[in-house]
């Protein structure tokens, strides 16, 4: 495998060539340029499967290099570089069928995954082209047709119900399986750590996840079948055994994996184990497995067997819930965190959990942290509502780690609003600034409350005694000095101004401005606009 580096800066090349890998990604020869002529020359005399090109440069862009490739019908898969995150650039990348879009400054851990997947591609085309030339493209087709088949078969769909119907079903599919062999289906849930490539860029890190898998899942004794994503972060390993199923091995390998998803995909991982079973009953190890999945409360970095367990009659001992409210209303957040924590602790000391008992410890939290917020004149409802609350409460039930994490994000919101809504200079302020800034909009108690997240009624109160005015004399007379500046300085009719501070009804607005000024807008207009009449002498 060849690769050809395309810059018209020399540290660029030099840093290409020293700061990747090119051994471990299997790239033999690295041929440098630094114009597109050079280029040409190079891909005219040496096979290359892959090039990297920068987009701006003298004597011929990158983009005229890939067109010239592309013209020649090279099969070379080009990564683009570029200083800029131009829209029209990537769509131009794209018509001209690169293989990915790379913005500088170059991130060399980044960088190296997406030459992986090039080689993955460049190898995938070699051996496509060698197929279509000894005429067995076929066995690409039957790799997508399994593969096609496990993930109709986990997600539940075309299977046949019934042994009857299951001879005529695997002679249909033309599934190159017969009726004695095993499969092990293994269920494997991923946990990204913050900020890790996991949650900032998934595609690389699904990519780096399924090299890790088929490096690590690879024995005599068995083939994987297939690796298929069913829900984000879950994924089904679909294994065919060779020989006599070996549990040890399956163990041995799912330890290191977890250890390898560690270190180097920064996440936690767990792996749940179904039964061997024939394809005509793998259905059934498959559904168990994901009720399972389902049903129990995930323990991070740990390996658990499905024939191990026995379904657990749901017994929700509750922590000490007149403790936790004491702590709550003495402001006592930390300690609340503390002894929640212990609870989970104790949770999770070797017991397989119900995703039950954590549902009702959740509603249980909930319950106190909304109640101690209302009790401050705090809508908790609303303080919660948005993208970071919904995911992580609909992570919550996944594992302990994650109910902690939703239970220390209730807490902390609560005590950061609650110190917010204990100064009631703030408060006002906020209200008076976001009055100022969106005069022209729909504004009321009920809207001008959802900004910081208290009751209406308290907030009105509230704002007449640290301003001495009500909000809505306020809203008025921010409006109508509003109107006054666009008058003096605007040649807008009235109407226009009138609905531009809020109010489309103009002979409301001209009765409220001139309660205000002592004349009509056109009046006050025109008496601006006068000059001052000259003193007597």
């Amino acid at each position: 495998m060849n690769i050809l580096l395309v810059d018209d800066d020399y540290y660029v090349i030099t840093a290409l060539e020293k700061k990747i890998d090119w051994k471990a990604l299997s790239i033999e020869n690295i041929y440098t340029a630094y114009n597109v002529a050079q280029a040409r020359e190079i891909l005219l005399r040496h096979p290359v499967q892959i090039v990297i090109c920068d987009i701006e440069m003298p004597q011929g862009s990158g983009l005229d290099l890939l067109a010239w490739i592309r013209e020649e019908q090279y099969s070379v898969q080009a990564i683009i570089l570029t200083n800029y995150a131009d829209f029209n650039y990537a769509q131009k990348a794209i018509e001209l069928q690169s293989f990915d879009y790379f913005l500088k400054p170059i991130e060399f851990d980044k960088l190296t995954l997406i030459i992986q997947k090039a080689v993955a591609k460049a190898k995938e085309q070699q051996s496509n082209e060698k197929a279509i030339h000894e005429g067995h493209l076929w066995q690409k087709n039957r790799k997508t047709m399994l593969e096609d088949f496990w993930r109709r078969l986990i997600l539940g769909k075309d299977f046949p119900s019934s042994p009857s119907s299951f001879a005529a079903f695997m002679e249909e599919q033309n599934l190159p399986y017969k009726a004695e062999d095993l499969f092990l289906p293994v269920l494997v849930n991923l946990f990204p750590y913050d900020k890790s490539l996991g949650n900032d860029d998934k595609s690389l890190f699904d990519y780096a996840l399924l090299n890790v898998m088929y490096e690590l899942f690879q024995d005599p004794g068995f083939s994987v079948d297939s690796i298929t994503e069913f829900k984000e972060y879950n994924w089904m390993v679909i294994l065919k055994w060779n020989r006599s199923p070996d549990s040890w091995m399956i163990e041995s390998i799912c330890s290191s994996f977890i250890g390898q998803a560690n270190k180097y995909l920064k996440c936690d991982a767990s792996c749940n184990i179904a039964v061997s079973r024939t394809l005509e009953h793998i259905r059934k190890a498959i559904k168990e497995l994901l009720h399972l999945n389902e049903e129990i409360i995930k323990h991070r970095n740990r390996i658990f067997w499905l024939e191990h367990y026995h379904c657990p009659e749901a017994v929700y001992a509750p922590p000490n819930l007149s403790l936790l409210e004491q702590l709550l209303n003495e402001d006592a957040y930390d300690a609340f965190l503390e002894e929640a924590g212990d609870y989970l602790r104790m949770l999770n000391q070797g017991q397989v959990l119900n995703t039950s008992v954590l549902s009702l410890l959740r509603l249980d939290i909930a319950q106190l942290v909304y109640a101690h917020l209302k009790s401050k004149e705090i809508e908790a409802h609303k303080l919660y509502t948005g993208r970071t609350g919904d995911q992580l409460f609909m992570q919550s039930l996944n594992s302990i780690e994650d109910m902690q994490k939703y239970i220390g994000y209730l807490v902390s919101t609560a005590a950061e609003h609650r110190h917010f809504a204990e100064q009631p200079k703030s408060v006002a302020q906020e209200i008076k600034h976001y009055i100022h800034t969106h005069c022209g909009d729909d504004l009321s108690r009920m809207s001008l409350a959802e900004i910081v997240y208290l009751n209406p009624d308290y907030l009105a109160r509230l704002f007449k005694r640290e301003t001495g005015i009500s909000l809505g004399n306020y809203i008025i007379q921010t409006r109508i000095a509003a109107a006054k500046h666009l008058l003096e300085t605007t040649h807008q009719s009235v109407y226009t101004i009138a609905s531009k501070v809020g109010y489309g009804n103009y002979s409301h607005f001209s009765k409220l401005f001139k309660q205000d000024a002592g004349c009509s807008p056109n009046e006050y207009r025109k008496n601006r606009k006068e000059p001052a009449s000259a003193p007597p002498i």
